[in-house]
């Protein structure tokens, strides 16, 4: 068995949820079968399992509106996965950018092709403020690979129902395997000396965000709810990334705002950290919350759970079935002005919302800490990549015996 993976993300270009999947289910699976990743980038270490094959493109030529070039370029690439011979009993895909490299590899090499959804684009409008009309053009390459792909992973439960209700595709075809976390890796770790290194202050109990400056993870809503929060809380936003400049300055301007209304300590880090050091700021941190306004899974909850760090988020999508409301940290619910989930958000009544339950627990560290313990037991229990990694090669050996 080969599997070939296709990818935006790998290392050491990781910027988001899907890259860490890519990077561990590959290292995984690798103990099971043969794996060939190619992605963006310029890795290139193919003499090893997983063997890996980074494809750049040059976009300085471009004439085309500047929002379009990151979608040219991804189609770019994916020509280029194809015309390098492809001897893979499979391909999975993962995210937009590799779904044009899928149905090339499909059609024209006559192999399964797999697609784990992390994100599903129809649920993510905003995204149009990053590629214009060019968002037109991923939200069809997602719908064409994933009605026309032999078997489809959702990463949650409610990711699953998403694809069901969005998509022509038979419900038989699409399957949930969870993300997963290396609990070896991610294991309480303190430094304070590495806290003072980025500002925190390490005698003053905090709650964190690590994130992308982006409207999914709904960063907004959490600096909204800083003048909410008690005077002795500290503020750590672990936030870089910005989609787009307009919300790089919203960010800004929100931030100025709180501090201007919160008589407690802001620290925000613009730069994304370092694996080993992000793992200490969450061991550190008394909460962790992740306000996101959607999100498949959350993988970012995993990490901090298995720092043993309660986790305060959105009552949505995969978040749900990993956070135990009240034995692993709080759910708080969307406040809704409609039904649509596009226009659901009541910015205030959730920004309070957040701030109560942030203020819950950080006014009661024993529970804090109970939770933080619960959180790493379910974390071990039951989101381990070695399992993952077995479920996803029992889907790859249905598809290769199937006649395609």
């Amino acid at each position: 068995m080969k599997s070939l993976i296709l990818t935006n993300e790998y290392p050491p270009h990781i910027y988001g949820g899907a890259g860490i999947h890519v990077k561990y289910l590959s290292r995984e699976l690798a103990h099971l079968c043969q794996v060939e990743v190619r992605c963006f980038g310029e890795q290139s270490d193919t003499d090893s399992n997983p063997s890996v094959s980074g494809f750049s493109s040059d976009s300085s030529d471009y004439t085309a509106p500047k929002q379009l070039h990151s979608v040219f370029g991804a189609l770019q690439k994916c020509l280029d996965f194809n015309t390098e011979r492809i001897d893979a009993d499979l391909v999975h895909l993962h995210t937009w950018y590799s779904h044009f490299g899928g149905i090339l590899a499909k059609k024209n090499y006559g192999i399964p092709m797999v697609l784990t959804v992390h994100s599903l684009e129809p649920l993510r409008p905003w995204k149009r403020e990053q590629l214009g009309n060019g968002y037109d053009c991923t939200v069809w390459l997602e719908k064409t690979a994933i009605e026309m792909a032999d078997a489809v992973i959702a990463v949650s439960h409610e990711t699953r129902m998403d694809i069901l209700s969005l998509f022509d595709v038979d419900e038989a075809k699409v399957h949930v395997i969870h993300n997963g976390i290396d609990p070896e890796e991610f294991h309480p770790t303190f430094d304070p000396d590495l806290l003072r290194k980025y500002g925190i202050a390490p005698e003053m109990p905090f709650v964190l965000f690590v994130g992308r400056v982006t409207r999914q993870k709904g960063i907004v809503h959490l600096v909204n709810a800083i003048r909410h929060l008690d005077p002795d809380v500290q503020v750590v936003l672990c936030a870089g990334a910005p989609d787009t400049e307009e919300i790089e300055v919203e960010m800004k301007t929100a931030v100025e705002k709180a501090k201007a209304s919160f008589g407690g300590r802001i620290v925000w880090i613009q730069e994304m950290l370092p694996t080993p050091d992000k793992i200490v700021i969450y061991s550190h941190a008394r909460v962790f919350c992740t306000p996101s306004i959607y999100e498949p899974f959350g993988i970012i909850n995993l990490e901090a759970m298995a720092c043993e760090t309660p986790v305060v988020g959105s009552a949505i999508g995969g978040m749900k079935e990993i956070i135990l409301p009240g034995e692993t940290g709080l759910l708080v619910p969307l406040a809704q002005q409609s039904q649509s989930p596009f226009e659901a958000i009541h910015p205030e009544i959730f920004a309070r919302d957040l701030a109560t339950a942030i203020n819950s627990l950080m006014r009661d560290p024993e529970r804090c800490q109970a939770m933080g313990v619960a959180g790493r037991e379910r974390v071990l229990e039951c989101f381990s990549w070695t399992e993952i990694a077995h479920k996803t090669l029992r889907l790859y050996e249905s598809l290769v015996t199937q006649e395609v």
